[in-house]
């Protein structure tokens, strides 16, 4: 089954939506407010789509929010059955101090075709498409990964630049990195939007590494996997109760390395609105009567791609 245009243009509606919702809140210290709010409108209008949807993708188990829960049932019944993954506040810290990198994000599958992934963290290394994909790979280490990046790119360590998390878990890659001259992007929060920095050379981002979520992985590979970027993941369990959790969701070799195909497969669309100002997109702009919103989406195979709305105030 081919998901249509036509739901495509739901999707960037609704994240549009989901991210106006969130403006009375940026800069005002409340994110649990603005996740609500984004939520209550992503919930409202895709209950109203024509499919019969489920979540397998939830906003996570450490919000303090009203998830869209994993499971939860989605759509008027009609249509066909698809897989819905969703965060419809990606960096809520940022909005609360109306800092760059919100977004309101929605992947989307056939049914079975989306991973269904547990609230854990997951190891992660994602580049573009411009080198071959065996270039960079979770089993190398960090010197051989860079190398390897740098035979095939013919650049020095000096020209390339890592995005990380800044976080102390990563505080021996971060001095590796540093050791071998390489560039380093830090970013606060917001791993999806981090990883889709590799998805065009003019956001001058060559690899992403390092641990993050292991749910925003799967949105993250949704939106890499139609552009034919790398995406590896692999999960990593601090707990009984956690490995437990995840083998009752269908993971059964708790140590597997993730290709992209093997947590998308079929046909998707993964779109996502800038909240706030983002490095690809602009966020809610109030002008007049009308909210103007910016959405990235990616549709077939194709490159990233965006569209401008205007959405009136009512």
């Amino acid at each position: 089954m081919k998901l249509s245009k036509d739901l495509l243009n739901n999707l960037i509606e609704i994240t549009s939506n989901s991210a106006i919702a969130c403006y009375p809140y940026i800069g005002k210290n409340e994110k649990v407010l603005a996740d609500k709010a984004a939520t209550d409108v992503m919930r409202f209008q895709l209950n109203n789509l024509n499919i019969k949807g489920e979540v397998v993708i939830g906003e996570g188990e450490l919000d303090e929010a009203p998830m869209l829960y994993i499971g939860e049932k989605l759509g008027n019944g009609n249509g066909p059955k698809i897989d819905i993954a969703v965060d419809p506040v990606e960096g809520t810290n940022f909005v609360a101090k109306n800092l760059p990198g919100a977004m309101s994000v929605i992947a989307i599958s056939e049914k079975g075709n989306l991973f269904n992934s547990p609230e854990t963290y997951m190891q992660k290394i994602a580049t573009g498409n411009h080198v071959p994909k065996d270039t960079v790979d979770l089993d190398y280490s960090i010197e051989q990964n860079i190398k390897n990046y740098c035979d095939e790119t013919r650049k020095k360590p000096n020209e390339i630049t890592v995005c990380i998390l800044d976080r102390p878990r990563h505080t021996n890659i971060i001095d590796e990195l540093k050791r071998l001259n390489v560039n380093i992007k830090f970013i606060s929060d917001g791993d999806v939007s981090g990883v889709l920095l590799v998805a065009d050379k003019k956001f001058g981002v060559d690899i992403f590494m390092g641990i993050g979520g292991g749910p925003e992985g799967v949105i993250a590979a949704a939106a890499l996997d139609k552009l034919n970027c790398k995406f590896q993941g692999r999960f990593l369990f601090s707990s009984k109760e956690e490995k437990n959790r995840a083998k009752k969701m269908g993971v059964k070799d708790l140590n597997k390395k993730y290709e992209i195909n093997e947590i998308v497969k079929g046909d998707s669309i993964f779109c996502a609105t800038g909240i706030t100002r983002c490095e690809f997109m602009n966020g809610i702009v109030r002008k007049n009567d009308k909210y103007v919103t910016e959405t990235i989406f990616t549709y077939e195979k194709s490159a990233l791609q965006i569209v401008k709305k205007e959405i009136s105030i009512t």
